[in-house]
Order: C-alpha cells, then structure tokens, then sequence
C-alpha cells in the first residue's frame, strides 16, 4: 500500500506544462486504479488554471480528468490569485486552506504520503 499525493503546479502555457500536466493525470490515474494506493491530486499554484478547461467536456484530457477527479483538490488562495474560484465553484472541487490558505504539504507528508509533483 502506498499513500502518494501529486501536485500539479504546471500552469497552462506552453508545451511543456501541458506534458506535466498529462504525467500528473496519468501518474494520479495509476494509483488510483490501485485499491490498495492512497492517492492526492492537489492543482496548486499556476496549476489551478487547469480546471476550467479539464471541466469542458470537449477537452482533449477531460477524460483522463474525470477518471481521477473524485481525487482531486485545489489551492483555495490560489484559485482566486489565478482567477479561476468560478470554475471551480461551478465544478465543486474540494479547496485546501489548512496553511494559511494553501494545501499544507507538511500535513501530507505527517500522514506518510510521499509528495510528487509536476
């Protein structure tokens, strides 16, 4: 049994980010499909401009999305410092706020998660 939490950090711009962004998915997909894994997908930072285009059902990844999204959480100040609280309001992920605000990684790792991100 593992306990993992993935971070997506990776804004929306760019080629590269869209590969860590697709990684993160994928990676999150792997454990979840595992019974015995515990798995986080945490959008943190730039990463929570992710949502609103992963909530379209015309996406290329919304699929892929929905197969983790009753994992998924995101930054709660970050949602608004990105400007996406609507999308995230109207797709009713969970928020994290426990450190002032934000997810608290320390928190995950006293809970025996191991922390990747991307």
């Amino acid at each position: 049994m593992s306990k993992t939490a993935v971070i997506i950090l990776a804004g929306t711009e760019g080629h590269a980010n869209l590969g860590r962004l697709v990684n993160g998915l994928e990676t999150a997909k792997e454990f979840a499909e595992n019974n015995d894994d515990e798995v986080e997908l945490i959008f943190d930072g730039a990463g929570t401009q992710w949502i609103p285009e992963l909530e379209d059902e015309e996406s290329d990844y919304h699929e892929l999305y929905q197969s983790v999204q009753d994992d998924a959480a995101v930054c709660d100040y970050c949602t608004g410092a990105f400007g996406v609280d609507d999308a995230v309001n109207d797709a009713g992920v969970v928020r994290l706020d426990d450190h002032d605000g934000h997810p608290s990684i320390r928190s995950l790792v006293d809970d025996g998660y191991e922390v990747i991100t991307f």
